[in-house]
């Protein structure tokens, strides 16, 4: 681009190329993650509270179930986990994104040159991280206090890999759908979390299937959590896990089937109810 000044030379003027959007990304990333975990309600809600109840439970119920050789802490521990990879997307992510279109940085973000995908990327990258910190943490408990063993098969870390990966992308899509749901981010925190707290306990993360009516086990089996903690009870609880399963199998081609599913089902939401606005800029 060339521009004259009046009495000078003609001078050019070279435009500078925004960063790559992955770039971009990466950055917001790490900005999400700093302001997470200054943020003190949020560290309680979607990080401490799962390894506050694995060490209350954990210490209240003790023994082993009849004729598994696992211990109810045990049975806990991968509840727990994947309790914790779902608050880290869905609850994190919808309380977070309501806030910020409530606050108005949303509506900010949509009118800079940042390319939009850039401010999911930063919020994948912040799910990663908590997500993967979370069960970090929960394992060591496991392991430390409750005699928790890690598989020693390649193949059940291949499991755990794609259970992660399918269910951390299912919770973060339909975290990001939910956010569209409170009025405002003084809500946000009551409509996301109290529904994620009832499916805990109907999904097998605190009470055993078999000890459950029927009819809570068919709405349970709708979403996405029973199936993570499912997948997570296969490779941490293993064979001495599986009476506990209702079919008394793991079925984990029917996990990753259901898992593959909620990433489309929530792709779908997310693209049909996602507002930049809030309700009162119209």
């Amino acid at each position: 681009m060339t521009e004259t000044a009046t009495g000078s030379a003609p001078r050019t003027v070279t435009a500078r190329a925004l960063p790559s959007t992955l770039k971009l990304g990466l950055s917001r990333g790490a900005v999400e993650t700093k302001m997470f975990f200054r943020e003190k309600d949020a560290v309680i809600f979607t990080f401490a509270f799962p390894i506050i109840m694995l060490v209350l439970f954990g210490s209240i119920f003790a023994g082993s179930l009849e004729g598994t050789g696992v211990t109810v802490s045990q049975l806990y521990t991968a509840g727990l986990i994947g309790a914790g990879v779902m608050g880290a997307g869905f609850q994190n992510l919808g309380i977070g994104i309501a806030a910020d279109r409530d606050d108005g940085t949303l509506k900010r973000l949509a009118g800079t040159p940042m390319p939009r995908s850039a401010y999911f990327i930063g919020k994948i990258v912040n799910v990663l991280v908590i997500a993967f910190l979370e069960v970090v943490i929960l394992l060591a408990i496991g392991v430390l206090l409750y005699d928790l063993d890690l598989p020693s098969q390649v193949s059940s870390w291949v499991t755990f890999a794609w259970v992660f990966v399918l269910g951390v992308t299912a919770a973060a899509l339909l975290g990001t759908a939910a956010s569209s749901l409170p009025r405002s981010a003084k809500s946000a925190a009551a409509v996301i979390s109290m529904p994620f707290v009832v499916l805990q306990f109907i999904s097998g993360v605190f009470i055993p299937f078999t000890q459950m009516p029927e009819w809570l086990t068919n709405i349970a089996s709708v979403f996405p959590l029973k199936w993570m903690c499912q997948g997570f009870r296969a490779v941490f609880l293993g064979d001495g896990g599986v009476t506990l399963e209702l079919t008394k199998s793991y079925e984990l081609d029917r996990v990753a089937l259901v898992l593959a599913a909620w990433v489309v089902g929530g792709l779908v939401l997310c693209l049909t109810t996602f507002r930049w606005k809030g309700r009162r800029d119209g």
